[in-house]
């Protein structure tokens, strides 16, 4: 059997060659609606070449969140540099993705793009001398099927088998993911039984959020071979933890940690600091962004390790930012963790209004309050209104307006995402709220 190779195209001709000299059968072009939910289409390699050339056109009015069906023809325009083979294929005759930008016939930009979106505003960060990189923690639940949630183990955190029945799994999904080039620093089991998490290590902030997108995917496809179900669902199991997506995140210049100074009380910079600050000040308004489910909000409550508090601190796992201190005064492991995201965020969305919230912090110097050690879970409303501590929203018609008030998510999103994102998001929130549970049922039908 053939072994899968890593491959580094830089351009069309490189990606020609290697369709040839592994006898690719098709290629799957990828990208994202404004959710961030993946669409897909193949072609066969005689059309390869042209679509370097021309792109492959689409309706684009079927596509969620994109455009009107009179404006309807979008171009999809495969970037090369993203060529891999899917792991989770046959090996004979293989099957191999790109990631593509979305372009309108005019070949400009498309403002409903997300990938787009964030190149935008690596481009800001690039005209600083900024290079962004991220590193997410996504977790996920294996359950028996789509239809119920049903776990296949009562693991811990960090357990080890025969607590842990997920660990062949995990291992697949692992060697999956090192299949397509991906460096994976560890996994376990969480907290929450059938729980689990695999940590990628750092990496540029597209190639992370296109990564995000294909560990998605692949944890899914081993679990399905495995006979069972991966879900990225926020918060599917009541009285247990949620899955987040804590995202490590810090600025590279020159070479350089832009967040490190071995001089400062914290190893924090002064840039560092306002980055923090201004992830703090916005991440009300991003909350839409970075938890856009109904579902989300379930997750997002005290008591279940979900930072729902404004504050940051270094080793206080309770606050909404954390400054790990693993390697306190290394200065390429100074970072800061931003744990409220979730795992079913658009990345490339969420890595976007983050890393905009923070140049907004460093470009008006925005000052970071002092640390919060003490459990935010236990302070009382007073305690909170003394530290200047305000909460996010509690669901997700808040976090909507919230956005939707926003000039620092507009300018982000852009006036495109930014509307559509938010009508879609009042939607769901409407359809919601008109449902009648069985908790109502159960608890007001007998009484009244």
């Amino acid at each position: 059997m053939m072994t899968a190779p890593i491959f580094n195209c830089k351009n069309a001709d490189d990606v020609l060659k290697a369709v040839r000299d592994y006898n690719i059968s098709f290629v799957q072009f990828w990208f994202v609606d404004i959710l961030g939910t993946l669409k897909s289409f193949q072609i066969t390699p005689k059309e390869l070449e042209a679509s370097f050339e021309e792109g492959m056109g689409f309706d684009g009015s079927s596509i969620l969140g994109f455009t009107r069906i009179e404006e309807s023809d979008m171009i999809a325009i495969p970037d090369p540099t993203t060529f891999q083979l899917c792991s989770w294929r046959p090996t004979e005759r293989p099957v191999a993705r790109m990631f593509c930008d979305i372009q309108k016939p005019d070949g400009t930009p498309y403002e409903g793009d997300s990938r787009w979106i964030l190149k935008k505003t690596l481009d800001k960060a690039a005209e600083r001398g900024y290079t962004y990189y991220v590193g997410p923690e996504l977790e996920f639940f294996l359950f028996k099927d789509e239809k119920g949630t049903q776990i296949i183990d009562r693991g811990g955190y960090f357990d080890a088998p025969p607590l842990d029945l997920g660990n062949d799994v995990r291992r697949d999904i692992i060697f999956s993911l090192e299949q397509m080039g991906y460096d994976v620093e560890y996994s376990h089991h969480e907290v929450a039984p059938s729980q689990h998490e695999i940590d990628l290590r750092y990496a540029e902030g597209m190639k992370m959020a296109d990564t995000a997108m294909t560990y998605r995917v692949i944890v899914k496809e081993v679990a399905r071979k495995h006979g069972i179900y991966a879900t990225f669902m926020p918060k599917p199991i009541f009285g247990e933890n949620g899955s987040g997506m804590h995202v490590h995140q810090s600025l590279f210049k020159n070479g350089r940690n832009v967040f490190f100074d071995a001089n400062d009380e914290y190893h924090l910079s002064p840039e560092g600091k306002s980055y923090i600050a201004g992830i703090l000040k916005h991440a009300p308004e991003m909350t839409c962004v970075t938890n856009q489910w109904v579902n989300s909000y379930k997750r997002l409550v005290p008591g279940y390790e979900a930072p729902v508090y404004v504050s940051w601190a270094r080793k206080n796992r309770s606050t909404l930012v954390r400054v790990p201190m693993y390697k306190p005064g290394k200065e390429n492991a100074t970072r800061m963790e931003l744990r409220c995201p979730d795992p079913a965020a658009n990345p490339y969305l969420c890595f976007a209004v983050m890393l905009q919230a923070g140049l907004k912090g460093i470009d008006e110097g925005y000052k970071l309050p002092d640390p919060i050690e003490e459990n935010v879970f236990a302070m009382d409303g007073p305690t909170l209104a003394e530290n200047g501590i305000t909460a996010l929203p509690g669901n997700l018609y808040e976090a909507a307006i919230a956005m939707r008030n926003s000039e620092v998510m507009k300018e982000c999103l852009g006036e495109h995402i930014h509307t559509n994102l938010y009508k879609n998001k009042i939607k769901e929130w409407d359809d919601y709220r008109t449902q009648i549970t069985e908790y109502e049922i159960g608890r007001y039908l007998p009484v009244l």
